[in-house]
């Protein structure tokens, strides 16, 4: 017998679900798993979107890549979730969080071997959230990541742990990496409960069974992803240019220059910085649509939810075509590539919608900062990126060809109406001194890498505190997933569960998920000043847009209803949008005057 046919033969294999052929083709170890076939597939994507759930767990049994990427951008557990197919879910997601651990473990000993031959240092990066929309920005948090750095040792310290439950976590806790010749220890310390979660590289990847029964995800989490929209948002930087900023009037402008933590640094812009948040729904009910709609609340268009629809329903269903093949491609005509299947697909038909927004991140870069950005921090980052949302992003953006120079100071944006400031301050405690870092005296000790900051950091902070419990490998939590994503859709599913519109809610109450009239929090006192803040604001917004004719005597109304939310953020954005476009009218004509000015001045000499 031939076999199952001249090129890709797993791929033909999926096709026809021919699961324990594919089984036997695999355990030959003749055949690339990771091979893509025509259309840009891998065996693991075609079987997904075919829906053939019995090849999908052969190719996963055979460790097939979970984290791959289709050319549309779209991951594998995103095309699972388009299915519908609660098990496919639950398999895939399964796998993805257990490629995730184990990579991340295998990933630590060439991180930290990596460091172990970079000077030792400590260095705070200040995190800080900004927002152009005025009252979403006085919510934003800030975090101060500290790290220390001695030897093969790495220890970072932070009190913002990400966004669960309709509120931002809160917490002190330390990342603790060592490294041993067996491989890495990997410590989270919960400073508040006093407990370590530790893991010990070796042990962990000789139980692969005992760490795969551990991913299986919950049914209420299965259920929650295929209730919900599939949202991908990320940073394309494929485009970007990199300009130095300008100072100065007139023709004399120079090049800017500003100082930053103590160093003189150069003020670069990032332009086409693109924010790309595609939506689709077409797995979901219409309820569960009209749910995550709402319909009425404006944080779908400026949190990512898009606007421009591009529904890709394919062209009319054939008499021979299934559920994840309804235009009925046969298989010659799949893997034949000259042939076109212009709008025909497999899978569901595609219900996407998109937005895309243009960003000009900037840089502050400077050509003194001691610190290496390959050797000693991106190390730092990829290990965090491991779990963080926001690490990840800012790893993609620094990974780029930068100007020369150290990146004391980033500004990049992480969702449509949220900016991420990172600074990079105190290098070795010169700024504000600490106990467990100090610098020798000349005389004490000749630094073998010639960095102008050499450092001492005291190995007692790598170590469990006294009195700390010591649990092992078990985790309290879940491995952290896609934060952005939990992040818009908490703010939006936060606001549509407010009540109606009869049910007025502060942007505070939709953050924090408190109910119109419910008794609010006891740390919400603090943000008193926030709410006096916002309905000082709605009540601008509604004098405003009150006409008043000439001569008109003050007037007050009795007791007029209070505007939507909805009427309150689109007025708010509006007058945004009209005091940036004057601010830039002005700044216009004002160049336009000096210029003026500086033509008369030379003409009259």
């Amino acid at each position: 017998m031939a076999g199952p046919g001249p090129t890709f033969p797993l791929h033909r294999l999926v096709w026809a679900n021919r699961h324990r052929e594919l089984e036997a083709a695999l355990h030959s170890r003749q055949h690339d798993i990771e091979q893509e076939d025509p259309r840009g597939r891998t065996p693991l994507e075609l079987a997904v979107s075919l829906g053939n759930l019995e090849s999908v767990r052969v190719l996963l049994r055979h460790n097939a890549n979970v984290g791959k990427e289709n050319r549309q951008g779209w991951a594998v557990l995103q095309e699972a979730v388009s299915t519908g197919d609660p098990e496919m879910v639950q398999l895939v997601l399964q796998y993805r969080d257990y490629q995730r651990a184990t990579q991340r473990l295998a990933g630590i000993p060439e991180l930290l071997n990596k460091l172990r031959q970079a000077p030792d240092f400590y260095v705070e990066m200040k995190w800080e959230f900004t927002s152009w929309v005025p009252l979403v920005s006085k919510m934003c948090p800030s975090d101060v990541y500290r790290v220390w750095k001695r030897g093969e040792s790495l220890r970072v310290d932070t009190s913002l742990l990400g966004f669960e439950h309709m509120t931002w976590q809160r917490g002190r806790r330390s990342f603790i990496f060592k490294g041993q010749e067996a491989g890495a220890l990997v410590m989270e310390v919960d400073h508040d409960r006093q407990v370590v979660h530790a893991e010990t590289l070796g042990i962990t990847l000789q139980e692969p069974e005992a760490l795969l029964a551990a991913m299986r995800p919950s049914e209420e989490h299965v259920a929650s992803r295929l209730t919900s929209p599939i949202v991908s948002t990320h940073l394309d930087t494929r485009n970007v240019a990199f300009e130095r900023n300008k100072c100065g009037i007139w023709g004399w402008r120079s090049e800017k220059m500003e100082t930053v933590s103590g160093y003189e640094a150069k003020v670069y812009s990032a332009t086409n910085v693109e924010l790309v948040t595609r939506t689709r729904t077409e797995h979901l009910s219409d309820q569960d649509k009209s749910r995550s709609k709402g319909g009425k609340t404006p944080f779908q268009s400026f949190l990512g939810m898009a606007q421009q629809h591009s529904s890709h329903t394919g062209a009319p269903v054939q008499q021979a075509a299934s559920p994840t093949n309804p235009t009925a491609i046969s298989p010659e005509e799949y893997f034949d590539p000259s042939f076109s299947l212009e709008s025909r697909n497999i899978g569901r038909p595609i219900e996407m919608s998109s937005k895309v927004q243009r960003f000009k991140a900037t840089l502050w870069l400077s050509e003194e900062h001691p610190l290496s950005l390959g050797d000693q921090v991106t190390p730092i980052i990829d290990l965090m990126a491991i779990s963080n949302a926001h690490f990840a992003k800012l790893r993609d953006f620094i990974t780029l060809r930068l100007p020369p120079g150290f990146p004391v100071k980033i500004e990049i944006p992480l969702f449509h109406v949220l900016n991420a400031r990172i600074t990079f301050s105190n290098l070795c405690g010169c700024d504000e001194p600490l106990s467990s870092v100090w610098v020798p005296a000349p005389s004490s000790a000749v630094p073998a890498s010639g960095s102008p900051f050499p450092c001492e950091v005291d190995p007692t902070v790598f170590e469990v505190p006294q009195g700390y419990s010591v649990l092992g490998t078990e985790r309290s939590e879940p491995l952290r997933d896609e934060d952005d994503d939990l992040l818009q859709f908490a703010i939006q599913q936060s606001l549509l569960e407010a009540g109606t519109e009869a049910e007025q809610v502060t942007v505070w109450e939709a953050l924090t998920n408190t109910r119109p009239g419910a008794h609010p929090p006891p740390q919400a006192t603090v943000y008193e000043e926030q709410l006096q803040l916002e309905r000082a604001l709605q009540e601008s917004l509604r004098l405003s847009t009150e006409p008043r004719g000439p001569g008109s005597p003050p007037r007050t109304p009795p007791a007029p209803s209070p505007p939507s939310f909805e009427e309150q953020l689109r007025l708010a954005l509006e007058l945004s949008s009209r005091e940036q476009e004057e601010r830039e009218r002005r700044g216009q004509q004002e160049e336009e005057d000096l210029q003026r000015i500086l033509q008369l001045s030379l003409t009259e000499h």
